[in-house]
């Protein structure tokens, strides 16, 4: 699926070779994405680990109850519990083409639908937040759409994250998590830079 897109700031264009988007695609590299990001910090007491008296509760015989050595089992209050959670790592390996693949689809997710934008360069000289808005402004872009900027200027990246409507991140970081939670992706056209025609 070829893509045309408009560069801002320039009289170029680029074409974007990307795979049609495959929903169970995108799906598995989201899960995978969050599987990694899960703490796995939640953790219970098992008999071995609850603090208490090792002593038999009471006589084997006469009692007339059930047979008991612990008061620390799961079946008392306050014992150990069975089966319960220990601190794990959720993560686990998807292969390099599925990742590869799932970021072409989130790209063509959002060229399809109108919402990658390319620029040249933005105007900003100071790293201040004003010159962000007033280009942002200029472009269209107003605060009403949730925007993921993809820059390596650190100008830019300065000047833009402040807002609560840009979420901001250099290009090594690009994501199909944060590609997809966002409805606009604004991005340096450097990075497709190979992919451009003039």
């Amino acid at each position: 699926m070829a893509v045309t897109i408009d560069v801002i700031g320039s009289e170029r264009k680029v074409v974007l070779d990307l795979p049609e988007p495959k929903e169970a695609v995108l799906h598995e590299v989201v899960a995978w994405q969050l599987s990694k990001r899960r703490r796995g910090t939640a953790a219970t007491k098992t008999r071995a680990n609850v603090v208490g008296s090792t002593a038999k509760i009471y006589p084997q015989k006469g009692t007339g109850r059930a047979r008991h050595g612990s008061r620390k089992a799961p079946i008392f209050v306050g014992g150990g519990t069975a089966f319960g959670p220990h601190p794990r790592d959720y993560g686990y390996t998807l292969p390099k083409r599925v990742r590869r693949l799932g970021l072409e689809m989130a790209l063509a997710a959002r060229a399809q639908d109108g919402k990658l934008t390319l620029v040249e360069a933005f105007d900003v000289r100071e790293g201040k937040t004003k010159e962000f808005v007033t280009w942002a402004r200029a472009h269209g872009f107003d605060g009403s759409e949730r925007i993921l900027l993809v820059t390596d200027d650190e100008l830019v990246r300065r000047a833009a994250r402040n807002l609560p409507w840009v979420n901001v991140m250099p290009s090594r970081g690009l994501n199909v998590y944060d590609i997809l939670r966002s409805e606009r992706l604004i991005a340096d056209a450097a990075i497709f830079g190979e992919e451009a025609d003039a």
